[in-house]
Formats: structure tokens, sequence, C-alpha cells
């Protein structure tokens, strides 16, 4: 191929001869060294590039690119367009993001690698978040599931699709922590926990990247985002973040550098301001704490446009200067701001960044290319055929059904109302979302095709025992309501109550599936209010004063308010947006053909005023009332302080029992805990037994409880089981506010249980 003789031969036996041909014992050793690296290791070949590489290729393998025109149609003549191909052509791009399908990927890896002086092929990047054509759970659905296996499969198969469309760097999984529902994008990470997200942070990183980097269905996988992103201010996206280095160590960074244990090859630095400094110039994050203290060897891009936003945030004079700022703190992809290759140049010839940087930055780039194997076959991720047989294939189909079903919670179900009968039932479903088959993708799944989800309808429908009755009831309103009305949807529009009033009043069981519409969630989608949307929450009241066997279907992307709902409604399924198997999971759910495991990686606030709310928070110096009456402690006037439903809780279609909880202090650095756990139901069921710890007092104060352990068990009825689990110092200690780790003497508490609401507890001290 012509990318062997371009890169090796001309790379190798002309560039390094070139450097040393004043010098016979030079060119000799040139030579030598190029017998060498022909068959060595990755760090050699990548040097052998690096010499002959000038300034402006360097940059170029710096520069970012979204897909910007036609890639099988004519060559751009002018415009933007225009010198973006001409860059291409140059060797001035080294990645582009949104170029999908193998066709498109062949067209543009083929100017790369055939049209350039080097012929160095580009690494394409895309949002496989949740899936790439056949869509999985959202990531927060998925981590309700709190299985680490099904959650790393679901990352296989997604990987395995997207490389087999030419893609080849996903950028996920986001390990943000959030506490806040309001922020849209908590749909794309694992939760408020620090020690679930590291967990799940890992099972992604090895499901994208598994064992070998360079095969063909494995894709470079990217932590994002560094850091703090999660904690915007009033949940609202891009906003200014505000944290203590108590909190920035102890629950921020933890799932970034499990992460980077884990092997990522790639880091996404933030939007948002850390400290008064934006992430994308935050050289203590990108270059001291990342490069430096945590060792990583792979490379940082940028968020779209974020190295140019510091201008905006008052960080950067111009784009020259946000340039400068970006490579000296460590950002070393230029994701599409245009900066680096206009600018950087100049920067290098005034002094301003140094060389040294530049060389460092495409290293790391052309390193994680040559662990992918685009210098071997820059086309191993172009095969047709593959991309045939792979995309929605069965396995990926029985792979996303299966985190399907083990991501929904059920939240409350009185009276066992559910499961449902199979036969010799009247059952009406209202709702909107129950016959939609696009919202079930959620948000970031631009890879897949509208309308493919299998609907909450058909699922029920593949069910033939039962009489199903369906009345749409209300149009789902989604984005703000200036889109609602773009989209001529009337926002208050109530004409389809009566149907739906009229249907339920002659089922035996009413299944209401209501919700956000999968756009309602995701970057840029925050809520001020997290109810019901729309007239929605007045068509459940309604429905429910002509029959009040409801059970209530939740699709949503975040956690959301429903007080009325908890306390009227006798079944509430958590179901998020469960992808392309959605309808069938849920279904199957409702039917008892699986029974729900599923436990919440987020909290579930009364009220929105209550946000941020978690779990693990602070004690205060006055958590509890003192006295009858008394007002002077840390409380609302007008709701209480207690979630909804609280952090790990999700109920089963069995019960379970937690007895003989003990404490073993082996050493000062090791404890075991175990706990007998019984299935007290007729049912077959799993379980996420949860251990929680809390230190009692301790140089910098620690929350009130904080998860250190977890195990899914399953067990038949009547079945019991001995859990055991052992802290470690990673699980004892903790963070001072300088960043350095601690292990302390003093007395603990432990608590396990189904939830972190679980009081069943035992104390040890460590001295």
């Amino acid at each position: 191929m012509k990318n062997y003789i371009k890169t090796y031969l001309q790379l190798v036996c002309i560039g390094l001869l070139l450097v040393s041909c004043n010098q016979t014992d030079e060119k000799k050793l040139a030579i030598n060294t190029v017998n060498t690296n022909l068959n060595t290791t990755i760090e050699s070949k990548v040097d052998s590039l690096l010499a002959i590489m000038t300034l402006e290729e360097k940059i170029g393998q710096m520069n970012q690119y979204n897909g910007f025109w036609d890639v099988t149609g004519p060559v751009p003549e002018n415009g933007d367009a225009a010198k973006k191909y001409d860059d291409l052509r140059k060797g001035l791009v080294g990645s582009m993001l949104n170029v999908r399908g193998v066709k498109d990927v062949r067209a543009v890896q083929k100017i790369a690698v055939e049209e350039t002086r080097l012929g160095i092929p580009l690494i394409i990047g895309f949002d496989v978040i949740h899936g790439y054509k056949t869509i999985s759970p959202i990531p927060l659905a998925e981590s309700a599931s709190w299985d680490l296996e099904a959650i790393k499969k679901s990352a296989e198969v997604a990987a395995e699709e997207a490389a087999a469309a030419g893609i080849n760097w996903t950028f996920a999984p986001m390990v943000d922590i959030s506490r806040d529902a309001r922020w849209g994008r908590v749909m794309e990470g694992s939760g408020e926990d620090t020690y679930l997200s590291s967990k799940i942070a890992v099972a992604r990183v090895k499901g994208f990247q598994g064992e070998d980097l360079s095969a063909h269905n494995t894709i470079a996988a990217c932590a994002k985002h560094f850091a703090g992103y999660g904690f915007a201010e009033s949940g609202r996206d891009y906003n200014t973040v505000d944290v203590g280095t108590s909190t920035l160590y102890n629950t921020i960074f933890p799932p970034f550098q499990a992460a980077n244990e884990a092997g990522v090859r790639t880091f996404m630095n933030s939007f948002n301001e850390l400290n008064g400094v934006p992430a994308t110039g935050n050289k203590y994050l990108q270059r001291e704490i990342l490069k430096h203290q945590w060792g990583f060897s792979g490379f940082v891009v940028s968020d779209w446009g974020s190295i140019a936003e510091m201008i905006a945030h008052g960080h950067a004079k111009d784009g020259t200067h946000a340039t400068e700022l970006a490579v000296n703190a460590g950002s070393d992809m230029d994701m599409e701001s245009n900066l680096y290759v206009n600018e950087l140049v100049t920067l290098v010839k005034e002094g301003k960044v140094d060389e040294q940087l530049i060389t460092d930055a495409a290293r790391r780039i052309l390193r994680v290319k040559f662990e992918l194997g685009l210098f071997d076959d820059p086309y191993k991720y172009c095969n047709e055929e593959r991309e045939q047989s792979v995309t929605g294939s069965k396995e990926i189909q029985d792979a996303v059904l299966d985190m399907a079903k083990k991501s929904i919670v059920l939240l409350k179900n009185e009276n066992n109302v559910l499961p449902l009968k199979k036969e010799g039932q009247k059952i009406a479903v209202i709702g909107a979302l129950a016959n939609d088959k696009t919202s079930p993708l959620g948000s970031w799944r631009i890879g897949a095709d509208d309308g493919t989800a299998v609907s909450v309808l058909e699922g029920l429908k593949a069910y033939s025992g039962n009489q199903i009755t369906y009345a749409k009831g209300a149009d789902l309103v989604y984005g703000q309501t200036v889109f609602a009305r773009e989209l001529d949807i009337n926002v208050s529009d109530k004409s389809g109550f009566t149907e739906a009033k009229q249907v339920a009043k002659q089922a035996d069981v009413v299944i209401m599936v209501l919700g956000e519409h999968g756009f309602q969630s995701g970057e840029g989608r925050s809520r001020a209010d997290i109810d019901l949307p729309g007239v929605q929450q007045e068509l459940l009241e309604e429905v429910y004063k002509v029959n009040k066997n409801i059970v209530l279907v939740l699709n949503n992307g975040r956690p959301l308010s429903i007080n009325w709902a908890d306390e009227h409604i006798p079944a509430i399924v958590e179901a998020w947006h469960l992808g392309t198997q959605s309808g069938n999971a849920i279904a199957q759910v409702l039917y008892g053909d699986y029974n729900p495991s599923g436990k919440l990686p987020m909290t579930f606030p009364r009220s929105v005023g209550q946000l941020p709310l978690y779990y693990n928070s602070k004690s205060t110096g006055r958590p509890n009332m003192p006295s009858p009456g008394e007002v002077f402690w840390s409380h609302y006037t007008d709701v209480s302080n207690t979630p909804l439903y609280p952090f790990g809780y999700g109920l089963s279609y069995t019960t379970f029992n937690y007895t003989n909880l003990k404490v073993n202090v082996v050493s000062n650095n090791t404890v075991e805990v175990s706990v007998k756990l019984t299935n007290t139901g007729k049912l077959k069921g799993k379980e996420v037994v949860q251990l929680y710890m809390q230190d009692l007092f301790a140089s910098v104060t620690r929350p009130v409880k904080e998860l250190k352990g977890f195990e899914l068990v399953e067990l038949n009825p009547n079945e019991s089981k001995t859990i055991n689990f052992t802290l470690s110092k990673n699980e004892l200690g903790f963070y001072s506010n300088e960043g350095k780790f601690l292990l302390e003497p003093g007395d603990f508490k432990v608590y396990v249980g189904g939830s972190s609401n679980t009081t069943l507890e035992a104390k040890f001290t460590l001295e």
C-alpha cells in the first residue's frame, strides 16, 4: 500500500538519513536505527516519524476538524470548506469527527494517507455514547443496573458496531460526578457517587478498548470532562464551577484517575472554569495532575470550540492568546476552534510556545494512532462486508435488550399490582411516549435512525393474552416552549383527555407512559423544573379519577419530582430512555418475565428546591432538630430534608432480608465485613448488596455515608448467602485538601443493605 512507502520508507530511509548525511558515523547509526525501528517498539517508531516532521506537520496532528463536505461529492472550491480540504491534503489535519460509514471514512483516510507528504492516517472520532446504530440505554440508566459486566458488554458491542462503520475513537465515557438533576448531562454519566462511577468508568473503558486496541473491533475511549463539569452552578450547562479542594480530590478526581489506571487513551477537558481558570487552559489540571502526577501517556482533546471560548470566559484576550494558554496548559488537540493550525507556528517562532510542547503533543497523538494499528493498515476499520454483517446484528440486539432489562428500577408496587397477568385482562395504555419509536433512543445517539426503537405499545402487544387499547391523551412537549410552537404543538392541549379517560374506565389496569422526550435531557438541556413536562401531570390526575389501578412507567433522562404520583399511584417503574429494545424490555419486566433488580444511581428529590441533593452529604453543625418546634437547625420550613427516593433504592418482585452483620479488623488498613442475605419472597431475584462507611471524626470532615463496596447477588426463594467485603486502605482513607492520601485512626461505622438509607450498622476502630 502507498502508505507503507510514504510512512516507513520516506519516514526512515529518507528522513533520518538526511538528518545525518554529512557524517558517515551518524549515517550508519541512523541506518541501524531504521532497521531496528521497523520491528521494535511504538515509541521508537513515533520518534522516527517525529524526526522528519516539520513544525507545521506536528501542529497538523493537533488539529481536528468536523466533517465539512460531502466526501463522496465534489471537492469544495472556496470558503471555509475549501480551506479545510486544503489543510487535509497538506497533512495539517490529525483527526476528523462526525465522519461515519465505511465509504466516507475510507474517502477521507485516502486523502490523508495517499495525498499528503508523510501519509499519516487520521484518527476518526465520534460520539458513541451508548451505542452507535443500535442503541443501549442511556449511561445513567445503565448505571442503575450496578452490573459491571453488563455495562462492559454494552460498551463492547457499541465499539464493535462503531468500528465496523469506520470509527476508531469515541468521546466516552463521561465520568463527571453530578448531584444536580437540573443538569441535562446527568443522562450521560453514572450519577452522584464517586465509588460507583469509578467502577463503571473502568468497565466502560475496558469495554470500548478491549484487550487489544489494535483489533478491528475496539476503539479508543475518552474520559471526559476534565474536570468539574458536573458541578455547574444551578445545574445550568456550561456554567461556572466553584468547588473546594476536598470535593475536587475526593469526589471529582477519582473516576478520572480510575479511567487512567484502566488505560484510557484520551481525555477531554471541560467547558467550565475551575478556581477562576477555564479547564481548557488549566495547567494545574492537565500538566500537573493528569500528565505529571497520574502519568497519563495518551492525549488531551479540547471540547468543541472550548479553546476559543476562553475569550468569552474573560481569560484570553483573543484567539492567539487562547491558543498560547491552551497549548501551554497541556491541551493537545484542538476540536473545531481552528486556532492551533492558524496560530501555533507564529507563537512558536515568537518564543511564546516552546516547540518541545508541540512535539510532546504530536507524540501523544501519534502514539495512540500506532496503538490503534492505523499505521499498519489505515483502512482496517473500512471493511464494507463487516459493516453490513455487524450493524444491528442479533448479538448486538440481544446485548442491548439484556442491558435495558437490567437498567429498569421498580420504585413502587403496592398490593403487588406488578407483574401483570398475561391473559384475561383489559389494559389501557395511555401517553404519547407509549407509541413513540424515537424518544426511547434518548439523547446522544447521533448514529441511530429515528423511528428504530421498539415502542412500549409494540412490546406489550407482543403478549397476545390481554386486550390492549391505546390513547395518546396529550402531545409530549419537549425543549423550550418556543420550540414547541415551531413544531406546531399546543403546549396546553387537553383535547385528548376525554378519550384517555374513556379507555381507562373500561380497563382492568391502566399503563401510563409519561416523562421526558429523549431530547429533553442531554447537553444544553438543563431544566429549572424537573416535574412531568406539559400537561402530563394533569392527564395522570384525570385518569386516576376514573381508574386508580395505574402502573406509571417513567421515560426520562434525569431524576424527576413525582411527589403526587408517589402518594397516589400504586405502581411506578423507572424505565429511563432504554434504547432500541426499549419496548421489549419494559414489557418483559411488566409481565414478570424479568424480575427488576435496578437501583437508583441518583437521588430523586421531593422538590427542585432541594437540589443539589445527594446521599453522601456532610453532617453540618446542626443536623437534627434539638427539641420539638425548634427552628434553628439545618432544614426547610416547607419540605422534608429527605429525598423522595434515595440513592441505591430499588424494589424487586421478591423480598430480601439482611442479618448477622459482622466486622473484623484484620489490621489498620484491612477490615473484613460480612452479612447474611436471604430471599424471603416467592420468586428468584437479584439484589445489589451495598456497603456504606462513615468516618466519625477526621482531620477533614467526611460524609455521613459513603459507598465503599457492592455485590450483585442472585438467590432462589428461601435461599441465603453470606456476602463478604474487604475494606482496604483505598476504602478506609481519603484525600487531604492538599491532595495527599490519608489513612487516619479513629472510629467508624459500616452500614449494609439494599439502599443508602439502610439502618443495619456495626462499628469498628482503627488504632
